[in-house]
């Protein structure tokens, strides 16, 4: 992810990359979203990489401790998609990354079936929204989980854990745990 100032038309966070073993990487100015259309992006110049797509988001970290001092000073409108039209697309990932600042679930309503693996970040801000990505993807098939807090990317659990498990976890972490990633993996059924 890049650390560059956002330009007007050029956000990183609206960079999408693609990539299937067959083909090279695909970048598209462009959000996932839960339907195709449009997100206006609120922009931290200050700290580009909380740009986010989520006012919910913007709204936690105001005044919370940890987030003191950020500021999202400008918006754009930036076209959105969803995964489901990605895969039409560009064919099935085999993992999929998504951290988009609270907006994760929002992505996750544009996927209609099961990714072999992904991530997605969370917050301990917003915990509601981790708590939906964890019942769409229990809608979506039997997958197993474990996270890694911060940017350690280092798993906590080495074992995958059931999605109820994985929820008690992130209802028992403290509030100074601030952020990390949950990892999913399709399990069998």
């Amino acid at each position: 992810m890049s650390e560059h100032p956002p330009s007007e038309k050029s956000i990183f966070l609206a960079a999408i990359e693609i990539k299937s073993a067959t083909e090279r990487a695909a970048f598209l100015e462009q959000a996932c979203a839960e339907r195709p259309g449009t997100v206006t992006l609120r922009i931290n110049s200050a700290n580009p990489t909380v740009t986010t797509a989520s006012p919910d988001f913007v709204a936690a970290a105001r005044g919370a401790d940890g987030w003191e001092g950020q500021v999202w000073d400008s918006t754009v409108e930036v076209t959105s998609t969803t995964l489901d039209a990605l895969i039409a697309v560009h064919g099935l990932p085999a993992f999929a990354k998504i951290d988009v600042e609270g907006f994760e679930a929002a992505v996750l309503a544009g996927l209609t079936r099961p990714l072999p693996a992904l991530s997605f970040e969370f917050t301990t801000i917003q915990r509601d929204v981790a708590l939906a990505c964890l019942n769409r993807l229990a809608e979506l098939g039997p997958f197993g989980f474990d996270l890694a807090l911060g940017e350690t990317q280092s798993l906590t659990f080495n074992r995958w854990l059931s999605s109820a498990a994985m929820r008690a976890h992130l209802l028992a972490l403290p509030h100074a745990a601030n952020s990390g990633d949950i990892y999913c993996v399709l399990q069998s059924a």
